[in-house]
């Protein structure tokens, strides 16, 4: 069922944007602490991205129910493959804002690291201490944060393409300060 609101609500539009920085900001901030040496400064960052990771969980959850329970506004007439593709991406994307934050708690618990966020609140281990497991799960969430990277790539450049080629409404629902 949609809404026959013209955009999101403005709850949407602040999860949305909200989690879209958050998202980048934590891959870049990945890609940024791995080439970092031995150091308290690569230390703290790690705790800065399993904060990021933690606190992007959370905000899934509370998106993914806000959505179940908010009608997003009707889908403007498109294509059916480009309704099927749009479907696909946020489909992947939404499993993928799970999936990510769930394998690096489990790959930081699995080398002992617990995930204590933003250094006051201690979460429970995802896993037992393993550290030929955690060897398994680190390619596993490095591939999968590169898989969410490239699904928003693509979220991204369908937004753009709506707004600049088609000129349609896609984009201004859910910024509606572009016009």
């Amino acid at each position: 069922m949609n809404s026959t609101a013209p955009t999101y609500t403005r709850t949407a539009i602040a999860l949305h944007w909200l989690m879209a920085l958050l998202v980048i900001g934590t891959f870049l901030l990945g890609l940024y602490m791995t080439e970092l040496p031995n150091s308290p400064t690569k230390l703290r960052t790690y705790n800065w991205h399993k904060w990021a990771g933690g606190t992007f969980l959370a905000l899934a959850i509370v998106r993914a129910a806000w959505r179940i329970v908010h009608a997003p506004p009707a889908a403007p007439a498109l294509p059916a493959w480009q309704m099927r593709l749009a479907s696909a991406v946020h489909g992947l994307m939404y499993l993928m804002f799970f999936v990510v934050p769930l394998i690096g708690w489990a790959y930081s618990s699995s080398l002992g690291y617990p995930l204590v966020w933003f250094g006051v609140l201690p979460l429970p281990d995802f896993m037992p201490v393993d550290r030929d497991m955690a060897k398994l799960i680190k390619p596993w969430h490095e591939s999968a944060a590169w898989f969410l990277a490239g699904l928003v790539m693509l979220h991204v450049s369908g937004a753009l393409k709506h707004h600049f080629v088609d000129r349609d409404a896609v984009l201004r629902r859910m910024a509606p300060w572009v016009r």
